[in-house]
């Protein structure tokens, strides 16, 4: 349904920096960076079907952050979960809500990850148990 998600960010390679480690662990590459017509970098991560991206913020605004949104990623085992939240803790996220783990939801049992990138974006790994 999603072709892709976009977030500001106040310092672009602070934002660099952090995503290409955490992205890293779920496979992604080095961004595709390219510098719009008004002069903002944008960063673009593709990875399997996905495109994430960070971009300054075309206004010339502060990033503020979406209160009540979440920015979900696709792992592929409970230890992945794991080494996603440790990396993003690693290099400048902040952890929230419960330690990484298993839930029991509505959509059946989970193991979920909840962290707060460098601008205060709520970004959750999640992976479906078999």
């Amino acid at each position: 349904m999603l072709n892709h998600v976009m977030i500001g960010s106040n310092d672009i390679e602070r934002t660099k920096q952090f995503y290409n480690a955490v992205l890293g662990v779920l496979g992604a590459g080095e961004p595709f960076e390219h510098v719009n017509d008004t002069g903002q970098m944008r960063l673009f991560y593709m990875h399997d079907g996905s495109t994430f991206c960070i971009t300054e913020p075309i206004n010339g605004q502060p990033v503020t952050v979406a209160n009540g949104s979440t920015i979900g990623f696709l792992c592929n085992s409970p230890e992945q979960i794991k080494e996603f939240h440790d990396v993003a803790i690693a290099n400048g996220g902040v952890s929230v809500e419960d330690p990484p783990g298993a839930r029991n939801t509505t959509m059946g049992a989970v193991h979920l990850c909840y962290f707060l990138d460098p601008d205060g974006h709520k970004i959750c790994g999640f992976h479906r148990a078999q």
